[in-house]
């Protein structure tokens, strides 16, 4: 193994394991508190719209459309973006949850499954992810030192949220700081996994047609968390202005994520 590869996969390790800051979270804040849970949520959501928004559909269309064609490209792009929806509406329906549990206040038996379901559904998606982030972190590493500095210091800045993603609502709904910065630390691991799958298995079969392709899909996995579980979460605590700010803080920092 030459050193360009443990530089690259060093750097797609850091970035993925940057979830655990994020996680630590947990040992900061009060449970039972409405405060930073609508906060973390809400930051979280506008993190997850922002880099795919302005970081990964952009990087998508121009891999499709310089590979492709802009016609071809576009419906590769449309159709996966569909699939990573698609895939993530079955991952949320198959994780187990009554249905009263997304009724429920916060602090109430229902509200707590609800809290424990998000958790879960937002580790699954966030597995997902990662691995094309691991995959595009390694072959920017392996390709060039600084551009692979540059992608995976982006990548950690949203990876940080994103633990508090997953963390805040298992440590709601649990109780439990361990289970919760688990969850939020294996979540990670998928990243450097990606990077280990993108030098093993796919060094010779991957294409700017099949990344872009898997980046679109990424996209299309992390607006529906931020749309459909994320936003309505953070709002159901009733810190409206709260929410409104944290998810302009998210897009924020995405944004500043992307002039890395």
């Amino acid at each position: 193994m030459d050193s360009g590869v443990l530089q690259a996969l060093a750097l797609s390790s850091a970035a993925g394991l940057s979830t655990a800051l994020g996680a630590l979270a947990v040992f900061l804040g009060r449970r039972g508190s409405d405060t930073p849970m609508a906060a973390a949520l809400g930051f979280a959501a506008g993190v997850m719209a922002g880099v795919s928004l302005w970081d990964l559909f952009p990087e998508a269309i121009s891999l499709l459309a310089g590979a492709l064609g802009r016609r071809r490209g576009f419906w590769l792009l449309f159709a996966a973006f569909l699939a990573g929806i698609a895939l993530t509406f079955a991952i949320d329906r198959l994780v187990p949850d009554r249905p009263a549990a997304r009724k429920g206040a916060p602090g109430s038996a229902p509200g707590k499954r609800s809290l424990f379901h998000l958790g879960l559904v937002s580790m699954l998606a966030i597995l997902l992810h990662n691995l094309p982030e691991g995959m595009a972190t390694f072959m920017a590493g392996y390709q060039d030192a600084r551009l692979g500095l540059s992608v995976a210091l982006a990548i950690a800045l949203h990876n940080i949220p994103e633990g508090v993603t997953v963390a805040m609502p298992i440590y709601q709904s649990t109780g439990s700081r361990a289970r919760a910065f688990g969850c939020a630390l294996l979540s990670g691991l998928s990243e450097p996994v990606g990077a280990l799958l993108a030098w093993l298995v796919l060094g010779s079969f991957l294409s700017p047609a099949l990344l872009g392709a898997v980046f679109s899909l990424v996209c299309g996995v992390m607006l529906f968390i931020a749309v459909e579980e994320l936003i309505p979460a953070s709002w159901g605590f009733g810190r409206y202005r709260l929410t409104l700010l944290s998810i302009g803080a998210g897009l924020a920092i995405s944004w500043l994520g992307t002039r890395l």
